[in-house]
């Protein structure tokens, strides 16, 4: 029975489907399983795509798609803001690649025409493969991220420049009989008119043009689509590629205010239509032939899975970067991306390479690309384990990031301070809330706009990984009365866990958990403290809903106005009556409601007590209820001096000759003499935690006593200390 087109099309989709499903499982991009579905597909297996063609122009509108995305979002501004690194890094990159890939591919018997596109091929990296990648890790702001990002974008823009010179060398125009100069400079002069032309439409056409069809969202998307698609047909007929007129086309459209819009809409589009790009690609491919490419595949894979990083590193080290960003920087290149395969699409149209040539290149994209990604993925682990051999990539001072505050953390001040890992939206907040409560904090980041504002502030910065083994080296833990962890990511954490053991920290340290079965996990390794944003504030929000507003009709032209207030911790009125808060003589104001835990307590009595977390609903009129509210926001904020005044901790052990053995806690009576408690008992082996009056002490008890400082000081002049105590019931590191 024949197959019709339709169901051709609807048998290859259901099995590129199948083959993503499979190759997510292993963490792969779309990109490798498309292709290993074209070679399903392909007349090697199925044999449903006999002829490439059948889907060559879905295949076509694809890439001009993937093209016109990538100007529509040509940052010049990241690399402007990385600096003369992404500008080195990337051009040099393409430069020692290619250079060396060339001379590679002559030593395996290459002409020089395909030693030349292999070479080439070798030197761009996948831009939405990286860019996903990083987003998925958190690390796009990084240091690190940005620099890959920045030099990503030099290679797309190479890339395309690359494009441009084959259709000169390849033109139909040299085919008339023209030499190659006289046909460079014909392409470069209806090169020229053509962007004259985007830029005039650019100025005076296309801002008019997108402000009226973005008033319908569909409109948008398919004017766009119609000016990728024409622009690259235009291209395409005055000799240039498609790709490049498609790639105009987006940058044409990225300085209208509808770039964003437009390429979020067209991403799950492009991606559709790239599948059949890379299907084709796959069909193409001869399986027979490959098993003679395998040699030189895995050479060239291993010299741009380890020679690419190290080509990064040499250069971002000379620069004066730290190994770790360096290295971690260099992951992005490990790989040959979309761009590396549509050229030598290209250069097999043009006839300047053959199947076998083409096969190598897919054959090294494949591998590059499954293997990158693990690299990725683990990089962390990948770096422990690999940090003392990099260390030849790193200057003594690594001057660009540390310059003037390399010896901040041993210049912070010496009393009150905490660790703040972390300054995302979370981590800042509650580093405002501690300056403010008057503690001395640093601040480590591995976003560097986040340290600038956070240095603007008046804090102290550090950059830094929480995940990195060096970081630790820099932080002053000796002197770190606590260190807070914002990180939200879950292998950093326990990794932050296991390298503060090996430190021996002993202050307290305080983590952020996504749920409550991390919570109880990092409970389990010894956190002092957890911290549930997402579950602290889902409480707030209930709160608010629940609230004693909430529940009034909303009515029109009220005489008076309502304010509701949420009392904070620390609050000058915690414990107070109403009538001692005394708001209607003050601020002609009454108190309608207060709203506890849910529960609504409507016209409250004078004697009622208000406590933090209580919402106070007022009436009044409206100047008045403004100044109401900030005076029930006023805070009485205990400071770092008074928290540490409050209590102390200690271990004394009870000698042979100490009057104490054999007496009951009841007998010492240790609250009324020392101002102390026994909080328990360590008896060798036994950890003794349910005491009473008559509970006995026994020779060579260990005590652990909590209380004030001045009775825990005089509970040393009467029994001999153990050691100050940091946690008397779990390690930081302790396996859960």
């Amino acid at each position: 029975m024949d197959v019709t087109p339709f169901a051709q099309v609807g048998l290859i989709l259901a099995i590129a489907a199948v083959v993503a499903a499979a190759g997510l499982s292993l963490k792969q991009p779309l990109i490798i399983s498309f292709m290993f579905a074209g070679i399903l597909v392909g007349p090697a297996v199925l044999g449903l795509v006999e002829d490439a063609e059948q889907i060559e122009l879905l295949a076509s509108i694809g890439i001009s798609l993937l093209l016109f995305v990538v100007g529509l979002r040509l940052d010049l501004g990241m690399i402007r803001t990385v600096g003369p690194v992404a500008l080195a890094t990337g051009l040099g990159q393409v430069f020692f690649t290619s250079l060396i890939g060339f001379l590679i591919a002559i030593a395996f018997g290459l002409d020089v025409v395909p030693a030349a596109y292999v070479a080439v091929a070798l030197t761009f990296s996948s831009t939405i493969i990286i860019v996903k990648l990083l987003s998925d890790k958190k690390e796009i702001d990084s240091l690190h991220g940005r620099i890959a990002v920045g030099f990503l974008i030099v290679q797309d823009i190479m890339a395309i420049l690359a494009l441009i010179a084959l259709t000169a060398l390849g033109g139909s125009a040299h085919e008339d009989g023209r030499s190659l100069v006289s046909n460079a400079a014909w392409i470069a002069g209806k090169g020229l008119l053509l962007l004259v032309v985007i830029v005039a439409l650019m100025r005076w056409v296309l801002p008019a043009v997108t402000g009226y069809v973005a008033r319908s969202p569909e409109l948008l998307v398919l004017f766009a689509i119609a000016w990728a698609v024409s622009l690259s047909a235009v291209a395409d007929m005055l000799g240039f590629t498609k790709e490049v007129g498609a790639f105009l086309a987006g940058i044409a459209l990225a300085s209208t205010q509808h770039r964003d819009a437009i390429g979020a809409r067209l991403v799950v589009l492009r991606d559709f239509l790239l599948l059949f790009f890379f299907i084709s690609l796959g069909a193409q491919l001869d399986v027979a032939s490959l098993g003679a490419e395998i040699g030189k595949a895995a050479v060239f894979s291993l010299f741009v899975l380890v020679g690419n990083p190290l080509i990064v590193m040499i250069i971002m080290g000379v620069m004066g970067y730290r190994k770790r960003t360096g290295f971690m920087s260099g992951l992005a290149v490990a790989q040959i991306s979309e761009f590396s395969l549509i050229l030598a699409t290209l250069g097999l149209s043009l006839g300047h390479l053959d199947s076998s040539a083409m096969s190598l290149i897919t054959l090294v994209g494949l591998v590059t690309i499954s293997a990158s990604t693990y690299m990725i993925l683990y990089s962390g682990p990948l770096y422990a384990r690999l940090a003392g051999l990099l260390s030849i990539f790193e200057r003594r001072v690594a001057s660009r990031e540390r310059g003037s505050d390399a010896d901040i953390a041993t210049t912070v001040s010496q009393e009150h301070l905490i660790l703040v890992l972390g300054l995302g939206d979370y981590g800042s907040s509650i580093a405002d809330q501690l300056r403010e409560h008057g503690w001395n904090l640093l601040a480590v980041d591995f976003d560097p706009d986040a340290l600038k504002r956070a240095h603007a502030k008046g804090m102290a910065v550090l950059y830094g990984d929480a995940g990195d083994p060096e970081l630790l080296a820099q932080l002053p833990l000796d002197r770190a009365n606590w260190i807070l962890c914002t990180v939200r990511s879950h292998e950093t954490t326990v990794a932050l866990v296991r390298l503060l053991a090996e430190a021996e920290y002993g202050g307290r340290l305080a983590l952020t958990a996504t749920d409550s079965a991390k919570a109880d996990m990092y409970r389990q390794l010894g956190a002092h403290l957890v911290l549930e944003p997402f579950s602290d504030a889902a409480e707030l929000a209930v709160e608010a809903i629940t609230g004693s507003v909430q529940s009034l009709p909303g009515l029109r032209d009220w005489p008076t106005a309502l304010e509701e207030v949420a009392l904070r911790p620390g609050s000058v009125y915690t414990g107070k009556t109403l009538r001692e808060m005394d708001l209607r003589d003050e601020f002609g104001v009454s108190v309608l409601a207060i709203s506890r835990a849910g529960r609504m307590h409507f016209s409250p009595p004078p004697d009622f007590q208000v406590f933090p977390g209580d919402r106070i609903v007022l009436l009044c009129p409206p100047e008045a209820g403004q100044r109401a509210a900030e005076r029930l926001r006023q805070r009485e904020l205990g400071g770092p001096a008074e928290q540490q005044s409050a209590f102390a901790a200690d271990e004394f052990v009870v000698t042979e000759t100490h009057e104490w053995s054999g007496r009951s806690l009841g007998d010492l009576d240790l609250r009324d003499r020392f101002g102390v408690m026994v909080a328990s008992i360590r008896r060798g082996t036994t950890r003794i935690t349910e005491l009473r009056a008559e509970s006995r002490i026994e020779t060579g008890d260990t005590l652990v006593v909590i209380g004030s400082r001045e009775g825990v000081q005089r509970l040393r002049t009467v029994l001999p200390a153990a050691g100050q105590l940091q946690h008397p019931d779990r390690r930081i590191g302790d396996d859960p």
